[in-house]
C-alpha cells in the first residue's frame, strides 16, 4: 500500500478522534459562573403562611407583634415602641408633678383612679416632686395581640430615675430654704397598653402596670 494512502487514513482517524473529544470536553457541564448573573432574583415568600417582614425592623419585634398584625396589618411595632417610650416618660413625669390634665388622655379610668390616689396622698403630705431620667429608658415589646375588639400590647420598661422631693413648707427652717430629699432608683415594670380595633382614635392608653424582672 502506498505510504501516501496510509497518511490519509491516519489523518482521517485523527480528525474523527479529535471531533469526538470536542463533543465530550467542549460542552459545558454543571452550573457556570454566568448562569448566576442571569438567574432572576429570589422573591420573598407571599401568602398567608409567609413570615411577616418589615425592612429595618428587628425580627424579635415582628415575632412579638405577629398576632396583632394578623388583625391589623398596619401595626408598626417599631413606631409603637417609640410612641410607648414617649408615653412612659410623659406619664412618669406627669405623675410626679401631679399633672392630672396630662395624665387623663393617656390612662384608662382604672389606672387614672390609682394614680389619683397616689397624687392626692402626696398633696396631703404637702410634698412636691420632680423626676428626671438618668438615661433614656429601655423599652421592649413582649407581646402585641388582639383580644376581641381590643388591641393589647405589653411592654417591659427599664429605667434609672432621680427624684427630688421637696418637704412641706412648714418643715423648713426659718431663714433657710427647705432641703429636698434626693432619691435614685431603678425600675423594671410591665406596662400594658390597649386601644379599640377599628376605632377612629388610633391612640393607645395605659391599662395596667405590673412589676417585672430587671
Amino acid at each position: 500500500m502506498p505510504s501516501q494512502f496510509l497518511i490519509v487514513i491516519f489523518a482521517v482517524i485523527a480528525a474523527f478522534v479529535l471531533f469526538q473529544l470536542y463533543n465530550v470536553l467542549g460542552k459545558k457541564v454543571g452550573r457556570q459562573p454566568q448562569d448566576d448573573a442571569k438567574a432572576p432574583p429570589a422573591l420573598p415568600a407571599t401568602g398567608p403562611d409567609a413570615p411577616l417582614r418589615t425592612p429595618g425592623v428587628d425580627a424579635t419585634l415582628l415575632a412579638a407583634a405577629a398576632s396583632l398584625r394578623a388583625r391589623d396589618p398596619a401595626f408598626d411595632p417599631a413606631k409603637f415602641i417609640d410612641g410607648a417610650r414617649q408615653a412612659y416618660e410623659t406619664i412618669v413625669r406627669g405623675y410626679a408633678a401631679g399633672d392630672r390634665a396630662a395624665l387623663k388622655p393617656l390612662l384608662t379610668p382604672a389606672v387614672l383612679d390609682s394614680f389619683e390616689t397616689g397624687i392626692a396622698a402626696r398633696e396631703t403630705r404637702g410634698e412636691t416632686e420632680q423626676v428626671e431620667f438618668l438615661h433614656p429608658p429601655r423599652a421592649d415589646l413582649e407581646l402585641a395581640s388582639a383580644e376581641g375588639d381590643r388591641a393589647v400590647a405589653k411592654v417591659r420598661f427599664l429605667a434609672e430615675l432621680r427624684s427630688k422631693i421637696m418637704p412641706p413648707a412648714d418643715e423648713a427652717t426659718p431663714g433657710a430654704p427647705a432641703e429636698p430629699r434626693i432619691e435614685e432608683r431603678r425600675t423594671a415594670e410591665h406596662w400594658t397598653f390597649e386601644r379599640s380595633l377599628g376605632a377612629s382614635d388610633p391612640n393607645w392608653v395605659l391599662a395596667r402596670v405590673e412589676p417585672a424582672n430587671a
